[in-house]
């Protein structure tokens, strides 16, 4: 009797290390995989490529997926990236960046049962799904801080690629600044390129030469070579897309950050909980959390300029002002 109930509980530990065993087995093959193509700059832009990274990290660390990443420096092409994290097996691969497109939707239409997000252009392709922002409105306000506080009623704006969605920042920060000083002056310039923080300084530098006491980059890291050279030179700048304020602290005002990272892990959680993508085009602005300004430092606004401020962002989630032509 004492060797069949010995045999019973040795049976019945086996069973529960079997079933825990096999438990463990199924939660790892069911465990969600990312894939993400980073922007040209790659990691350590400091600015798009880091907050995509950083959304997958966070989603990494909560809700317990696996995830992967290529660099245009490493992979050689967009495409080749993309499809090695196709045939990796990931449930998910992400393109960060409009330049990305082409590449992605030639992969995707290879490959029609994998899905794909798309950050910052859109898609009409059945299995991608599409994130934009409304940059401009968040450059509004940026727009408005400048208008308000410049002192040689010149301002400059420092765009990247010459490209249709810096174009919307460039749009929105002049409307801003003319929205609360109609007579101040903007300058310009385009570096053509996310990647090269000396030229993003040396047209910094002309800019302040010509008068401009704050200026905006909108251009990954060459704007950083903005930022550095406003401090050097002693004037004020806006960080964009993440708040960079700690790249130059006695120069950067605010930052208009948008949230890449919060999108792109609460699209993965949706993945997660879901098994799948509701919306195929999410467009996010001030109303939707999706941009907003980081917090302002280094100057002081008044009673009366603070209140000029929420003012302005009030009739922008109230759809009251119309940025985009």
């Amino acid at each position: 009797m004492k060797e069949n109930k010995l045999l019973f509980l040795f049976t019945l530990c086996a069973l529960i290390l079997s079933a825990c065993s096999t438990s463990d087995s199924t939660l790892g093959n069911e465990r969600l995989k990312v894939g993400i193509m980073l922007s040209d700059a790659g990691l350590g832009d400091q600015s798009f490529s880091d907050l995509g990274f950083a959304g997958l990290e966070k989603a990494r660390d909560e809700l317990n997926i696996s995830f992967d990443y290529r660099e245009l420096e490493e992979s050689g092409t967009y495409e080749q990236g993309i499809e090695e994290l196709v045939l990796q097996g990931n449930d998910l691969i992400i393109g960060l960046g409009f330049s990305i497109q082409e590449a992605l939707e030639k992969v995707a239409k290879k490959y029609p049962d994998t899905s794909f997000l798309l950050i910052d252009s859109q898609s009409e392709l059945s299995n991608v799904n599409n994130i934009t922002f409304k940059e401009d409105e968040g450059s509004f306000l940026i727009g408005v801080l400048a208008g308000l506080k410049t002192e040689t009623n010149t301002v400059g704006f420092v765009g990247g690629e010459d490209a249709p969605i810096i174009h919307k920042f460039e749009q929105g920060f002049i409307k801003g600044v003319k929205a609360v000083n109609p007579e101040a002056q903007i300058m310009t310039e385009y570096a053509g390129t996310f990647g090269d923080d000396k030229l993003g300084g040396n047209i910094a530098k002309e800019m302040i030469v010509n008068g401009a006491d704050f200026i905006y980059p909108a251009a990954g890291f060459t704007g950083v070579g903005v930022l550095l050279e406003t401090q050097r030179s002693g004037v004020y700048s806006f960080g964009v897309d993440s708040d960079q304020f700690y790249l130059a602290e006695k120069s950067v005002v605010s930052s208009m950050v948008k949230q890449v990272d919060i999108a792109i892990y609460d699209t993965v959680k949706e993945l997660v909980e879901t098994g799948s993508i509701a919306e195929k085009n999410k467009v996010l602005g001030l109303k939707e959390n999706g941009v907003a300004l980081a917090p302002i430092r280094v100057i002081q606004l008044t009673e009366e300029e603070q209140s000029i401020l929420e003012q302005q962002k009030q009739k922008i989630s109230n759809g009251n002002i119309s940025i985009t032509e």
